[in-house]
């Protein structure tokens, strides 16, 4: 009969198994340094790219990283359009364009003030509107225009406002053109989304906090832990009651413009 192989067994460290489990825990690599996309399950993620602060601390400490990704979609899904959206995310569209980028919005639900959106930090000098559901390009061909967007190399940021009922392979294809992106991308969708699986690693939910200029921000899927409650943060006040009517009777609507839209249908 062959001899069996010789095993050979450590002795316990001093200290007990406790001490042996944290001496094991030290030694262990962490997932990230095998693979960026790993991580362990009880702690955030973390992101391969410099994170883009958000603005909210609240939300930067849940947020894997610390910030909004890059080079990923981030689903923010809303009951309607226009609860503040728009005011959570100015703060990452002022720092990509301080960095002299630009900042594409897609289809917004209504007029943009250029004097509202200085007054959250955002030039609209580097700020370009598509609608790509007027009568110069198909609704149908809106996510082909984003996907184009991402892959140009020209734009910093991209925040659009989705038709409903999307399908995954085509959300799928925006994952893929934003993960060789060099910027955060945000896709607004209606809440019934939640029901159904996404591409992009990060979901939020965002709902109207119960006081005004606030707004309420679950965090649906993310890497790492569940969040157990929704985050409630105060948005910046754009402008007062008086304001408002002045902004809505006075002010020049903001940059609108299909450019890019025009050339990629040239393009193709």
């Amino acid at each position: 009969m062959d001899s069996l192989p010789s095993i050979a067994v450590r002795a316990p460290r001093r200290g007990g198994p406790a001490a042996g489990g944290a001496a094991l825990a030290a030694q262990r690599p962490a997932p990230e340094s095998l693979h960026p996309s790993l991580w362990l399950g009880h702690q955030l993620g973390r992101q391969v790219d410099p994170p883009l602060a958000s603005g909210f601390r609240l939300l930067d400490i849940e947020l894997p990283g610390s910030g909004w990704p890059r080079r990923a979609l981030t689903e923010l899904l809303l009951p309607h359009a226009g609860i503040g959206e728009l005011r959570l995310l100015a703060p990452a569209l002022a720092a990509v364009q301080r960095e002299g980028r630009l900042a594409m919005l897609f289809d917004p639900p209504a007029a943009l003030s250029a004097w509202a959106l200085a007054r959250l930090d955002i030039d609209v000098e580097q700020l370009l509107i598509v609608h790509t559901r007027s009568r110069l390009i198909p609704g149908s061909d809106s996510l082909w225009a984003c996907e184009q967007a991402l892959k140009s190399g020209h734009v910093g940021a991209l925040i659009a406002w989705l038709p409903p009922r999307l399908r995954a392979e085509r959300l799928r294809r925006l994952q893929l053109a934003a993960h060789a992106h060099d910027g955060p991308a945000f896709m607004l969708r209606e809440m019934a989304a939640a029901q159904r699986p996404t591409a992009a690693p990060l979901r939020l939910a965002l709902q109207p906090g119960a006081v005004p200029d606030t707004l309420a921000v679950g965090i649906l899927k993310r890497r790492g832990p569940p969040l157990d409650a929704p985050l409630l943060l105060a948005l910046p006040p754009v402008l007062s009651g008086s304001a408002r009517e002045r902004a809505r009777t006075e002010a020049r609507p903001a940059l609108a413009a299909a450019t890019f839209v025009n050339l990629a249908a040239q393009a193709r």
